[in-house]
């Protein structure tokens, strides 16, 4: 007898395999601020190149899937983690002042819009 066919050439996958794999990662690391935007839209447009090419369906769709809420959290994260940021540092910089200027023998300092007296501060 003859030999059994094994089937066809094997479908092509690389997209959609790594669109799926960078889509499960960044919904992992999206809380990481940058990162979880840039590899959940980077799996977006891989899994949306998957889909174009006849790429497995369930593949790619699961990396677009995954990628599209990665990067849409990543985003949150990601302004919220800079607002925060620029929030912080102002209150830094309006503390430093305060200290300094009771070092230099302030009696009261404004701190946040509050007068505090400079013997309440623990510096």
């Amino acid at each position: 007898g003859s030999p059994a066919y094994a089937g066809g050439p094997a479908q092509p996958k690389g997209l959609a395999l790594t669109a799926l794999i960078l889509g499960i990662l960044s919904l992992i690391f999206c809380w990481v601020p940058i990162a979880g935007a840039v590899g959940g839209i980077v799996a977006l447009v891989l899994g949306i190149l998957a889909l174009r090419k006849a790429q497995p369906k369930g593949l790619a769709l699961t990396g677009l899937i995954t990628g599209a809420v990665a990067a849409v959290i990543g985003i949150i994260v990601t302004i919220l983690f800079f607002v925060g940021l620029s929030l912080l540092g102002g209150s830094i910089d309006d503390a430093q002042r305060a200290v300094e200027a009771c070092q230099s023998g302030a009696e009261t300092v404004e701190i946040a819009g509050q007068t505090v007296s400079c013997s309440n501060l623990d510096y």
